[in-house]
Order: C-alpha cells, then structure tokens, then sequence
C-alpha cells in the first residue's frame, strides 16, 4: 500500500515538473522528500501484517 502511494506521490511531481508549476506551499523537492521517506517506510516493511511476537512460537509449532 505504501508503495502504491510513493508512486502516485512521485507521478504527482513529475506532472508538476513538467507543467513547470510552483507553489509556496507544494514544491518538487518536498514531494521528493516525501515519496522517499513513504518508500522508505513500505521497504522497512511498516504496515505489513506480519506479528513479530508470534514469529518464535510459530517456528516452535512447525517442527
């Protein structure tokens, strides 16, 4: 999901850059800056649904 909204993110610049638009408030760099930091999150793996402490006890359970 976060990946999803780091494209739509950087697809948002892009169309900006290219109608050579800017704004005070929603500037290339910080829409950069942004995807970066939600890409980021999607590749540490933030809102995933995986339960870390139930990692241990379901290794246990397979043997």
């Amino acid at each position: 999901m976060l990946a999803i909204v780091a494209a739509v993110v950087f697809g948002l610049a892009l169309l900006l850059d290219l109608a050579d638009y800017s704004s005070e408030i929603l500037n290339l760099q910080w829409l950069t800056v942004l995807g970066l930091l939600v890409l980021a999150l999607h590749l540490a793996g933030v809102g995933s649904n995986f339960n870390w402490r139930d990692r241990g006890s379901y290794s246990r359970r397979r043997r």
